[in-house]
């Protein structure tokens, strides 16, 4: 990484000039943030990323943070003794599983995120989708890839079934930066473990947000030769899904984007959080650091 002192200061004031049309346009805008990969347990990353968004918040925009957390969920499953079971990726969680899910989640990751925004200068506040009833979910239905009269029983896992932003929206009316763990609750009161990304996309959709950006380990969507695709439109990434291109775990990831894009998200953002500072670099400046999805 460049050492920030070995910057010239004519070229310190160039980046700062290349981010002034970038602020001025995204100012009073939101931005909904899914921060998972590397940049949650790399605690260089971690720092960096605390003070993108708390830089994003001081110059006028407001961040959403929406996180995930299945490496410490995973450690604190192995710490019980308990062996995690996914299913067509996706983890099965029973009552016990969900249990350590709303722990881990909404107390050690939350929380560690929240302080991280705290020192680095910013106001953060954790939320869970029960929340202000914030996300109300229902069973997953995970029918098999393969057999379509199959279904398989994946526990506690949710699909959403509305979102009321209020407790957000008020949140940022107070300069608070929101920092949502997606957990959603159901018609009996029981609790919901949702995919991040997709809670990350359908709440960029119901705040109108102006960016979703989704913190990932790869670089972005790389074509078939493994070259990154740095711009692409919603028709352009249907073509992708129907050749193939896009698959394995990238399929839920941009499924959501692409959903977020079509129902009005201006900008879908897909970057590599393991680039320090990669989110302001997206967003700030003229530079592709990641794949851009665009509504048109």
């Amino acid at each position: 990484m460049t050492d920030l002192l070995s910057i010239a200061p004519r070229d310190k004031a160039e980046i700062l000039a290349q981010a002034l049309p970038y602020i001025r346009k995204f100012h009073g805008k939101t931005m909904v943030i899914k921060y998972g990969g590397n940049a949650m347990t790399d605690p260089a990353l971690q720092a960096d990323f605390a003070e993108d968004v708390v830089l994003l918040k001081l110059v006028g925009m407001n961040p959403v943070v929406v996180h995930g957390g299945g490496p410490q969920i995973e450690q604190a499953l192995n710490r019980l003794g308990k062996k995690g079971e996914f299913i067509q990726g996706m983890r099965v969680t029973d009552a016990e599983t969900m249990e350590v899910v709303e722990w881990v989640l909404a107390g050690e990751v939350q929380q560690d995120i929240v302080g991280l925004i705290h020192q680095a200068g910013g106001k953060a506040v954790g939320l869970t989708g029960r929340d202000g009833g914030m996300i109300r979910a229902k069973k997953l239905k995970m029918v098999d890839n393969k057999d379509p009269s199959v279904e398989h029983d994946v526990g506690q896992v949710g699909d959403i079934v509305a979102i009321d932003p209020s407790v957000v929206k008020a949140l940022q009316d107070d300069a608070f930066i929101p920092v949502i763990s997606p957990i959603g609750f159901g018609e009996e009161n029981e609790s919901y473990n949702i995919n991040a990304d997709v809670v990350a996309s359908k709440l960029a959709t119901v705040l109108q947000a102006e960016k979703l950006v989704l913190l990932t380990n790869t670089p972005g969507v790389l074509d078939k030769e493994g070259k990154l695709l740095t711009d692409l439109t919603a028709r352009e990434i249907d073509a992708l899904f129907a050749d193939g291109t896009i698959s394995g775990g990238m399929l839920p990831k941009i499924s959501g984007a692409l959903d977020a894009a079509k129902a009005g998200v201006n900008a879908v953002h897909i970057i590599d959080g393991r680039v320090p500072h990669s989110m302001l670099l997206e967003i700030l400046t003229d530079q592709a650091y990641g794949t851009m999805i665009r509504s048109h």
